[in-house]
């Protein structure tokens, strides 16, 4: 089944290869959809995924996501004004639960775990679980 994920690739493969208007185009489809805002111009790692299709997520245009993650429904990953200036740079492995929103210029280490509604504005290290509005660390994942 299509995922919202597919549509991003196409088109930023349409991007990265200079074809005019139709990553634009394929940006409205994904929110027509899925109800989603997933920027072509969003670096997204490959093996990313969204669950249920990516519905009702929002990624900010500059936002970066590392490989292997999983994004969750309802999340939102962005920067807003000058409360949280830039925006995130999320690891590679991370599990980003429902409803989580990730704001501001900060880092996400990798192999992270963010809870469901969970607001992270400050830097998270790797392997952390985080969890809470505003978010804190709970304890830090057994490496294998």
């Amino acid at each position: 089944m299509l995922n919202a994920i597919y549509f991003y690739r196409v088109s930023r493969w349409l991007y990265l290869h200079h074809i005019p208007f139709l990553p634009k185009l394929i940006t409205l489809l994904i929110f027509l959809i899925y109800n989603s805002k997933i920027p072509y111009k969003a670096e997204i790692g490959g093996s990313t995924r969204f669950g249920y299709g990516g519905m009702g997520v929002v990624v900010h245009s500059a936002a970066r996501i590392g490989r292997g993650c999983t994004i969750s429904q309802q999340v939102t990953i962005g920067g807003r004004g000058s409360r949280y200036p830039g925006v995130p740079v999320i690891g590679d492995n991370v599990y980003i639960a429902k409803g989580a929103i990730v704001m501001g210029g900060i880092s996400i280490g990798d192999n992270v775990i963010i809870g469901a509604n969970a607001v992270v504005t400050k830097p998270v290290p790797a392997n952390a679980v985080v969890a809470g509005i505003p978010a804190h660390i709970l304890r830090f994942k057994a490496e294998d």
